[in-house]
């Protein structure tokens, strides 16, 4: 009796001890294996989806999505700008903790191949990967060379197919890279980069405008290809160019490509598209599809893209055993450095919905993303306002899949994966956000610390409201959504409760301490 008793003591204490470190674990979510299908939008907004109360433009497909999945009005990327949130995605760990930020078109891979990334969990659980769209992690070591095979990539952090546009749409290269390969290239035109002087190869923005399909701003000036001035200066490649209006379908087609190939066994597809981010060249088919002129169309540009991709999903009749994670790298932007009229046009339509700030800002627009997930017959439809950060996917997904995390995996990562599913509204408590400074939310408080270095010029010339300052900020949200009143004076001993966190979470990596969940 004495052995039963104490079996059934231990027993409780390792189902208390499961239900503390989770955010509110199921033992039971994870007996399937489904594919599973990351559709990343840039710069798309909370409010730029018709189910979330867009203008101007329509979402079809992404409705859809929603209605017949699990809609999220309080689940965030980790960063409120494209590097950093990316690597989080794909690292489970904040980006501060390696200094990642926005790269040029040029620079090394930021992700040590050596860490566990989450396409090297999947494929422990026998998942083939792949990637295709926008990359901006960096390629290779030093100066790459674009005219032979670029390693490291994302072969070495575990995908076994890659399609990317290396960096973005408005930094040279302007070419795809496929399995680490320039496509198209000419051996006899050699690629050359630089983002610190004039290669003498493509015309200039400044020094051609005649050539401009769009105007653009000093920084995006530098050499023109296909009518668009890009950051930075390119020579060479010219049969590698790209055309922009033709990244629809050109990604689309790979992205299919790949599902088709590896439909018949589980995959994971990280699909990383162009759109809604500058230089908004939208398809012919497209032009006039919204009210707000060019970032409109590129909305429903997307909107078409993710529909394509769950359409192929029925065709093959994997719908019902494919989980579909839609969501965005962070906020909105209107004037990015392209004349494209985005503030002029952009009407009564709010992209960030009810929230203040968007793209590289500290308030909550910054990082709060659309964000839908659908699996057909596991998550019931609905909306869900559990709080949930992207830089938790990781270690989420590996329970569903089955597998342990090493102890240094993935190190800011907890398991929500009962909340992404719907199962509870239980999410997060704490959540970090990165944005020029550090921003903490504790349930509805959110605190903002001080800006220590001066804001850059180019951020400083934006109209978003960035949130950044010499003054510590601290909101309750749960009577301010928009983040107007700043009370850090009347509660500050919140405010030194907020930053006793924030010194834990910076000193060290966060999984192993469940008080930080």
């Amino acid at each position: 009796m004495k052995l039963k008793h104490t079996l059934q003591t231990l027993g409780v204490l390792a189902l208390a001890i499961l239900a503390f470190t989770g955010c509110g674990r199921d033992r039971d979510a994870g007996v399937k294996k489904p594919n599973i299908l990351i559709i990343y939008v840039d710069d798309l907004g909370y409010g730029d989806i018709g189910v979330n109360g867009a203008k101007g433009v329509e979402t079809p497909n992404i409705d859809r999505l929603a209605r017949n999945g699990l809609n999220f009005t309080d689940a965030h990327s980790s960063a409120a700008t494209c590097t950093p949130s990316r690597y989080s995605l794909l690292t489970g760990s904040y980006a501060f903790r390696n200094n990642a930020a926005i790269l040029p078109g040029d620079a090394p891979l930021i992700i040590d191949t050596e860490i566990g990334t989450l396409p090297k969990m999947l494929k422990r659980a026998g998942y083939r990967t792949g990637v295709v769209g926008k990359w901006h992690l960096g390629l290779g070591r030093g100066t790459v060379n674009w005219n032979e095979e670029i390693k490291p990539g994302p072969r070495e952090l575990g995908f076994d197919y890659s399609f990317i546009i290396s960096a973005t749409a408005d930094r040279a290269p302007c070419v795809f890279v496929e399995n680490q390969m320039v496509v198209g290239l000419d051996p006899d035109d050699p690629i050359e980069v630089s983002f610190e002087q004039d290669l003498g190869g493509y015309p200039l923005g400044t020094e051609h405008p005649e050539l401009l399909k769009i105007k653009a701003d000093l920084q995006h000036s530098g050499s023109v290809i296909n009518g668009i001035s890009r950051i930075g200066y390119m020579k060479g490649g010219k049969d590698a160019l790209w055309i922009d209006e033709d990244f629809p379908f050109i990604l689309n087609e790979k992205a299919r490509a790949f599902i088709k190939e590896e439909s018949d066994k589980p995959f994971f597809l990280y699909f990383a598209l162009n759109d809604i981010h500058v230089p908004r060249a939208p398809n012919e088919q497209f032009v006039g599809k919204s009210k707000m002129g060019l970032r409109g169309d590129v909305i429903a540009q997307a909107d078409w893209s993710a529909g394509e991709i769950l359409k192929l999903l029925d065709e093959l009749g994997i719908a019902e055993n494919t989980l579909v994670i839609f969501t965005s790298d962070n906020g909105p932007v209107l004037d990015d450095g392209y004349d494209d009229q985005a503030e002029e046009l952009v009407g009564d339509h709010n992209p960030s919905g009810p929230f203040n700030g968007g793209k590289y800002s500290a308030f909550e627009a910054g990082t709060r993303m659309p964000t839908i997930v659908s699996w057909p017959g596991v998550v019931k439809p609905g909306t869900s306002d559990a709080l949930l950060t992207q830089v938790d996917l990781y270690a989420s997904l590996a329970r569903l899949v089955g597998q342990e995390l090493e102890p240094a995996e993935a190190p800011d990562s907890f398991d929500c994966l009962d909340a992404w599913l719907g199962k509870t509204r239980k999410g997060r408590r704490i959540k970090l956000q990165e944005a020029f400074t550090f921003a903490l939310r504790d349930g509805n408080w959110k605190y903002i610390h001080p800006q220590e270095k001066e804001t850059p010029d180019w951020l400083a010339n934006k109209t978003i409201p960035t949130g950044l300052s010499t003054s510590v900020q601290l909101y309750d949200l749960s009577k301010d959504i928009s983040e107007q009143r700043n009370i850090a004076h009347e509660r500050p001993e919140k405010v030194l409760e907020m930053q006793r966190i924030l010194q834990q979470i910076r000193e060290a990596p966060t999984r192993n301490n469940p008080e930080l969940r």
